[in-house]
């Protein structure tokens, strides 16, 4: 299995950092999710595209990290400790500085009932796992595209 963008380095070469056009922006993405692995594995795809991520496991931790990192979206889980996902949207949408981040649910939770209630809980969006790592990465460019022509 490969992950999408990366090459095989020759022997003696040195990765080189992504390259940002002058015009591209630089997000800042959290991604909260309990799975640590799960967690791990977007953060490394997200950072491929150029952008800086940070990861929370549970729900306290997203929410105080959202306040300091101030990422421009985050997606996060709906089933942590803590504070569930649900709960943390709630509160990162009553903060001044939390009305501008794009909020994702990304979770096993598929039902009816939980897209609706991740609507009231002030995300954006809700994604079903198992995602599609270029839907989830086309999702994430419209959202911050959206962003950047709003503000």
């Amino acid at each position: 299995m490969r992950l999408p963008g990366l090459s095989l380095l020759k022997v003696g070469e040195s990765p080189r950092p992504p390259t940002v056009a002058a015009s591209e922006r630089i997000y800042r993405i959290l991604v909260a999710d309990d799975n640590v692995d799960a967690a791990e594995t977007l953060s490394i795809l997200l950072q491929m595209d150029g952008d800086e991520v940070r990861t929370a496991d549970n729900g306290a931790d997203a929410f105080d990290l959202a306040g300091t990192f101030r990422p421009h979206a985050a997606f996060v889980d709906i089933g942590m400790p803590q504070l569930n996902g649900y709960e943390v949207a709630q509160l990162v949408c009553q903060q001044p500085w939390g009305e501008s981040i794009r909020l994702v649910a990304l979770t096993g939770w598929g039902q009816d009932d939980n897209k609706r209630q991740a609507q009231e809980s002030g995300f954006d969006h809700h994604l079903t796992k198992p995602v599609d790592p270029n839907d989830l990465v086309a999702l994430l460019q419209r959202l911050l595209a959206d962003q950047r022509e709003a503000g």
